[in-house]
């Protein structure tokens, strides 16, 4: 087992996003044994899983010794109703790892009665296949243990960005949290886009899939190049792909609309705070 990863924890939540994190705590070596799903709603799909895993679940929290990580991965709206329970988890060095979209550090500790060890991440669904993107703020008092602990889960799920300033957390949920919602738009925007140009829908849409998906593969695999570089290098002068790219980087084109599309998810991002 990864030094940094913890010698226990308990995963309170185990739906889609909980099962993704379990897969890469599992893969990078962190013992099924060591590790407790709390869950009392939990589909049969799930606890089929976690049978197959070999990983303990229970309905409730009460009979579980205090682990070195507890990682809140439920519905937002349910904190309030979970927090008694998640409190009495919590030890004195316990890491707290939170994936609650809109639940600051602060609403953290004023529920669970501590104010360090609590690090905030906002994960994406690619870490369903392990390449996710993380960006985590650690609370006061985190130690560097603790820190350490946090990065070992998220890296396990994908990379990893580090940010001190908590109010960061709302544009980061609109670039990276919200994003591949955005991409799974542009492949239907093309897709149509190509019917309605005399494709058959389906050809349209498996041209549009496999597109994005070689496209994404470049940026994964050339990762040191900047992604303008990258356009440019597709892009004959006078041809088809400037043609197009005339009409997508015009003053009204696709920046603009992405910018205001950040902006709103920013802004709900902060009214789903409080």
């Amino acid at each position: 087992m990864s030094a940094e990863l913890p010698s226990s924890l308990v995963l309170l939540g185990a739906g889609k996003m909980g099962q993704a994190m379990l897969a890469g705590w599992l893969a990078r070596g962190l013992g099924a044994s060591r590790i407790t799903a709390v869950d009392p709603h939990l589909d049969e799909a799930g606890r089929a899983l976690l049978a197959e895993k070999k990983v303990r679940l229970v309905a409730a929290p009460e009979s579980i010794a205090s682990p070195e990580a507890l990682v809140l991965a439920i519905k937002p709206q349910t904190l309030e109703d979970a927090a008694s329970g998640a409190s009495r988890l919590i030890g004195t060095d316990t890491l707290v790892l939170s994936i609650l979209a809109g639940k600051r550090i602060g609403d953290l500790s004023s529920r669970l009665g501590i104010s360090g060890g609590i690090v905030r991440a906002m994960p994406n669904t690619p870490a369903a296949v392990g390449r996710g993107i993380t960006a985590a703020v650690p609370a006061p008092g985190t130690t560097a243990r603790q820190r350490a602990m946090a990065d070992a889960l998220l890296a396990s799920i994908g990379r990893v960005e580090w940010i001190d300033d908590e109010t960061l957390i709302d544009p980061v949920t609109a670039v990276s949290g919200s994003g591949p919602a955005y991409v799974f738009l542009l492949v239907e925007a093309l897709a149509e886009a190509g019917a309605k140009a005399g494709l058959p829908a389906e050809l349209a849409m498996r041209l549009a899939r496999a597109t994005i998906e070689g496209a994404g593969e470049l940026l994964f695999r050339d990762a040191k190049t900047a992604a303008s570089i990258l356009r440019r290098n597709v892009t004959s002068p006078g041809g088809t792909t400037a043609a197009a790219l005339d009409v997508l980087m015009a003053g009204d084109g696709l920046a603009p609309l992405m910018e205001r599309a950040v902006a709103a998810a920013s802004r709900r991002a902060r009214e789903l705070a409080g």
